[in-house]
């Protein structure tokens, strides 16, 4: 648990950290070149964050913490540049950029928390645009909670396996998803959980899959 502002605090299961590229201790014997990689951090790697107001607190705060532990790059942008706030009061929160200012091409993954701000998402065809690119393109797209608004409207959830909050459960179904009640679902590209006590596992395996991209 961690607590980052007055009345916001971070429930979660700790996803593990590797070390950094900066890590001088002894190795073990025998540890190969792979091996040495595989205790990397994700120096160079960079990652777009959506965010518009009444996000799920934790569900931005967390994997934007999480990813820098891991030196990735992150970018959070909203449909405009004002910052935001969470549906607990944190903020205002700083957004870089606005997404009609943004392209697939200069982001490894995408991310999407839920709260209510996945609403605000979806009704902007940049947005839903951006989300069809980084799909296209087999880039990974992490959502979670109410976040499966945003793919559904962008059209990419039909046939796909996926999680949510229970609550848009039939949402994701009518959209041709196949729905299961579990911490995280990896289906390709996709990544998905349902409600913040999953937020461990699900930047585990974001982390996993920019380390194997």
């Amino acid at each position: 648990m961690a607590s980052l502002s007055a009345g916001v605090t971070l429930t979660f299961s700790a996803a593990p950290m590797r070390q950094s590229r900066a890590h001088t201790g002894t190795l073990p014997t025998g540890t190969t070149v792979d091996d040495k990689e595989s205790l990397m951090s994700l120096s160079g790697t960079n990652v777009l964050v959506l965010a518009a107001d009444l996000f799920e607190d934790s569900e931005l705060l967390y994997p934007v913490l999480r990813l820098k532990e891991e030196e990735v790059a992150v970018t959070v942008a909203g449909v405009t540049d004002e910052p935001v706030t969470g549906k607990k009061g944190h903020g205002p929160f700083p957004v870089d950029t606005a997404v009609s200012k943004l392209t697939h091409d200069d982001f490894a993954a995408l991310v999407i928390p839920g709260g209510f701000a996945p609403d605000a998402l979806r009704r902007s065809e940049d947005v839903l645009n951006l989300v069809r690119d980084f799909d296209a393109a087999g880039k990974p797209i992490a959502f979670i909670c109410h976040a499966g608004w945003v793919p559904i409207s962008a059209g990419i959830i039909k046939g796909r396996r996926a999680t949510s909050f229970h609550a848009i459960k039939d949402d994701m179904v009518n959209a041709g998803c196949d729905w299961v009640d579990e911490p995280v679902v990896v289906d390709g590209n996709l990544i998905s959980s349902r409600h913040p006590g999953d937020l461990g596992p699900w930047l585990q395996a974001l982390i996993g899959a920019l380390d194997n991209a």
